[in-house]
């Protein structure tokens, strides 16, 4: 059993539900993002989004672009992340999952990459941009490495695929609450319940739900259905306005924690 499962059957035996914040990883730069990482853990977070920045993020709005955008213009890339992952890893034993796009990790070497996070401490992977269809490659070796490849579903997937795909899933699956793209809209968490409770029947593993959920109240009412909350557009606006300042650690603290307030009030 790895980190993701462990941390899951725990929370199960608590009767909680997750809450997994996404930050991206070098904004504004890798030694703050490893000191917000740490902050994320003492606020309660129970699993972690480490977005690896791209430069054309097609599912991600203008928050995460622009995350993105500053991160590469630093000089941020994957081994360099990796890096600040296992650095990490001497702290805490928080599941890590990397979330982002193919082409990073096609131009680093599939086999070397899954080898590599595998040693830096990477627990899980998310690629919004790779079909599971055409991740055979990427999971089989994600696979022989200890790591999860975490499928992503939408309210636009067909029925019989849903069902397929959450029956196959590892570690969690991820359902976007809507279309379009990160931090767009906000989520209605009634419009999504029957989905979800529908994946959670025909899946094995836990289900997140990400997209649209930018506050407690969100959060609170996402997780009376779902196993875990993804907030990320939310908190990466906080990165942005208090990148700078002393105050940016203080404020991630708080807002995580108001938002594990919220799921813990859901229960």
């Amino acid at each position: 059993m790895g980190r993701i499962e462990e941390t899951f059957s725990r929370l199960r035996l608590k009767g909680e539900k997750a809450l997994i914040p996404f930050i991206t990883a070098g904004d504004p730069d890798l030694e703050k993002t490893e000191a917000i990482i740490h902050a994320l853990v003492e606020a309660g977070a129970d699993l972690i989004e480490l977005g690896v920045p791209f430069s054309d993020p097609m599912a991600d709005g203008p928050t995460i672009q622009a995350a993105s955008e500053r991160a590469l213009a630093a000089g941020v890339n994957l081994g360099a992340i990796l890096d600040t992952v296992s650095s990490v890893r001497k702290h805490t034993n928080i599941p890590i999952v990397l979330m982002g796009y193919y082409n990073p990790i096609f131009r680093y070497g599939v086999e070397r990459f899954a080898a590599d996070a595998s040693k830096a401490g990477v627990d899980g992977v998310l690629l919004v941009d790779l079909p599971p269809e055409e991740a055979e490659e990427m999971r089989d070796y994600l696979t022989r490495y200890g790591m999860r490849y975490i499928t992503l579903l939408a309210p636009t997937t067909p029925p019989e695929r849903m069902a397929r795909l959450a029956s196959e899933g590892e570690g969690f699956l991820y359902y976007v609450s809507m279309t379009g793209v990160t931090g767009a809209q906000k989520v209605d968490a009634s419009a999504i319940e029957g989905e979800v409770r529908s994946l959670k029947e025909h899946g094995t593993v836990p289900v997140a739900v990400g997209f649209g959920i930018s506050s407690a109240e969100d959060a609170a009412a996402v997780s009376s259905f779902a196993d875990a909350v993804v907030v990320g557009s939310a908190l990466v606006k906080v990165v942005e306005a208090y990148g700078a300042s002393p105050e940016l650690l203080p404020q991630v603290k708080s807002f995580v924690t108001s938002l594990k307030q919220g799921i813990r009030g859901s229960k």
